[in-house]
């Protein structure tokens, strides 16, 4: 009991604020929480995701543009903490993708990508430091994407 005060009031946690974070942490196992948002601070996000981030660089004609890298989860991972009036959108071609960024400053922290509509592709470079411990990159072959769709094995599932 001591114990879970001094935590509570180190972590300057009211008592709905701790019963969330043991609620996450239980249902999130094995998973830590990123924060993280634009250049600008006008969007914040979270997110939860393993430590350990597989990255995927795409060279599809957008994704080459803007350096897109970007790792993917299921929407009910994320949150979006703040900004929702300071994110516009761009879409082409089958306009499933939805490219968004900041109006203010123009970063994409995050999208919803083509191969995962319901889901999140996540900018790693728009993180809060701290909470990744690993970085792998695969190249993902964007410019025959549904040739790419077909042979990658795991994309497709990774917002589920």
């Amino acid at each position: 009991r001591e114990r879970w005060e001094t935590f509570q009031k180190r972590q300057r946690l009211t008592f709905e604020g701790a019963a969330k974070l043991l609620l996450d942490t239980f249902e999130y196992q094995g998973l830590v929480k990123h924060t993280g948002g634009c250049h600008c601070g006008a969007i914040r996000f979270e997110v939860w995701a393993s430590a350990d981030l597989h990255i995927f660089d795409c060279n599809c004609s957008i994704c080459k543009k803007k350096q897109n890298r970007h790792f993917i989860v299921p929407a009910s991972r994320f949150k979006l903490l703040k900004g929702a009036e300071n994110i516009t959108t761009y879409t082409f071609n089958t306009h499933k993708a939805q490219h968004t960024f900041c109006k203010r400053c123009g970063v994409q922290s995050f999208y919803t990508p083509r191969s995962n509509p319901g889901g999140f592709g996540i900018a790693p470079h728009c993180l809060d430091e701290g909470t990744v411990r690993s970085v792998v990159i695969e190249e993902f072959n964007g410019t025959d994407w549904e040739k790419a769709m077909k042979e990658h094995k795991t994309i497709k599932n990774m917002s589920k």
